[in-house]
This record gives structure tokens, C-alpha cells and sequence, in this order.
């Protein structure tokens, strides 16, 4: 059984019966917990949203932020985090009501664990990410195998996601979750709180870059995207028109570039890294 840094457990075991080559077996499943939780911001209940139940002030503050309601932690009156009832209550210095507008621009997402987000479609940043920052083939291979190694919920039950902020071959900030939005937003709510640039710095996540991973990304000047599985059409469109690079099938030894191949560095194609496939079958 797995249990975060404040002693929530993050499984439980649940009874399941395999079939294998012909035999039955009886056997305990760790299996992820999920939980709802609901973001209560001046007030007003802005979303309820499912998740792993650990990281909840991260969660929430990674999710203003990446959804423009929080710009920097000086915004962040109080934060209240009740575990019992599933709530997280945001405050703000400036007291801003939500207007029945913006809820009103709710956007049906992707993403697994996530119901809505509270952007347009095409609603990225004006400004381009112009970072000079690179990384070599190596390095991105290496990243992955560590990556796979920070994942213990995920080496347990196989029933999460992972998210990464990274610096070279170093993991800054890691997080996992049942929804890849989720994991994405814990590791920016973490920076926010923890005063960590993310300028220059790289993203790894375990599933699939949808256009709002993408649009997370541009938000937060994140240069280079890197995903274990694949992308979609209009995450590679973003990526290309905002100066994004994006990597993605990083496993096997080998790893594909979408745009914006002049960050990598393309020393290193035939590496001695090892296989990435634990996480190939992430959707």
C-alpha cells in the first residue's frame, strides 16, 4: 500500500480473480483511490474535480493558475485544505467574484479525472516561448528511466499518471495522479507555492499531450514538452505556432520530435539507455 507524505493512502486493495493460461487465481489488487475533490475560490464553487487524494493545495492552486485565476503566490490570500469533506477553499488579497461569464466558458476536456476547463479553445498567449534552453537525445532518454522510477504509485497499480518539471537530466518537482491534467497542475501548484521558475525547464508526462497540456505548457514559458506517449493534432499546431518543442514515444531507446527540433541536441540517437515501454500503454 502506497501512502503520500502525510500518511493518506494512496491505494487499496481490492479483490480480483486472473486468468492466465488456463488457471484461475484468487488475488489482491493495490488499485489507486480515487477522490472528488472541489475548488471553492472567493467563495464561489468554481469546479469538482477527481483526483488522487494527496497534493490537494498544489492540485488546486496549479489548476488557478493554469486556468488564469492565480498569477503569482502574492495573489494567495488563504488557502484552507479540508480532507474530510473533499474541499479546497482559495482566498485572494483582491476578493474577485467569478462572474456567471466565466463559468459560462467551461470547456469540455480530455482529460481523464478532469470536467472542465475555463479557457477558449484558442485562448494561448500572445507571446511566443523564446527560451535558448536545449537538451540532448540523451538526456531526454535518461530523463524517462528516471521518470519511471519516481512513479511509485504507478509501479504499484498501474492506474496513474506522471508529471515532471525538469532541469537537464535533473527532476525539480515530481507528481502523480489518476488524471494527467491533474499530475500536470500538482507540479505547477508546487512551483507556484515553492517559488520554482519554471523558465528554461523541461515537462515530461506520462499520457498523451492534448492541446490543454499544451496550452498549460505555453502558460508557463515551458520550452520543451516531453510526452511518454503521443500527441494530438491540435497540441502539435499549438506547440509549432508558440515556439514550443515537443518530444513525444520516448521509449525504447528512441523518441519523436513534432517542432521545433533545434533544442535537441541529436547527440546520442544510438544510446546506451534502456527501454521506456512500462509506460507506453498510458492513454
Amino acid at each position: 500500500m502506497e501512502y503520500s507524505p502525510d500518511g493518506t493512502e494512496l491505494t487499496e486493495s481490492c479483490s480480483a480473480i486472473r486468468y492466465e493460461k488456463g488457471c484461475e487465481t484468487k488475488l489482491e489488487k493495490p488499485t489507486a483511490r480515487e477522490y472528488p475533490l472541489t475548488i471553492i475560490f472567493n467563495g464561489c464553487q468554481l469546479v469538482t474535480m477527481l483526483c488522487s487524494p494527496d497534493s490537494l493545495q498544489d492540485l488546486a492552486v496549479g489548476f488557478l493558475s493554469s486556468e488564469g485565476f492565480l498569477l503569482s503566490k502574492e495573489d494567495i490570500k488563504s488557502i484552507t485544505v479540508d480532507k474530510i469533506r473533499g474541499v479546497v477553499r482559495v482566498q485572494t488579497t483582491d476578493n474577485r467574484e467569478i462572474t456567471p461569464d466565466v463559468l459560462s466558458q467551461r470547456l469540455i476536456s480530455s482529460g481523464c479525472g478532469r470536467g472542465a476547463a475555463f479557457y477558449s479553445i484558442t485562448d494561448v498567449q500572445n507571446s511566443v516561448v523564446t527560451s535558448k534552453a536545449t537538451v540532448s537525445v540523451d538526456e531526454v532518454l535518461a530523463l524517462a528511466l528516471a521518470f519511471q522510477h519516481a512513479s511509485p504509485v504507478y509501479q504499484e497499480t498501474h492506474g496513474v499518471h506522471s508529471a515532471a518539471l525538469c532541469r537537464g537530466s535533473q527532476i525539480l518537482v515530481h507528481a502523480e495522479d489518476i488524471g494527467r491534467h491533474n499530475a500536470v497542475d500538482k507540479v505547477f501548484g508546487r512551483c507556484l507555492l515553492q517559488g520554482i521558475s519554471t523558465d528554461d525547464s523541461l515537462l515530461i508526462t506520462s499520457g498523451r499531450v492534448s492541446s490543454e497540456i499544451a496550452h498549460k505548457a505555453v502558460k508557463k514559458g515551458i520550452p520543451i514538452l516531453i510526452s511518454i506517449s503521443a500527441p494530438t493534432t491540435m497540441a502539435v499546431q499549438i506547440a509549432d505556432k508558440m515556439g514550443i518543442t515537443l518530444v513525444s514515444s520516448v521509449r525504447g531507446g528512441k523518441m519523436e520530435v513534432y517542432t521545433h527540433n533545434w533544442r535537441i541536441s541529436h547527440q546520442g540517437i544510438n544510446t546506451r539507455f534502456g527501454s521506456c515501454n512500462a509506460f507506453c500503454q498510458r492513454k
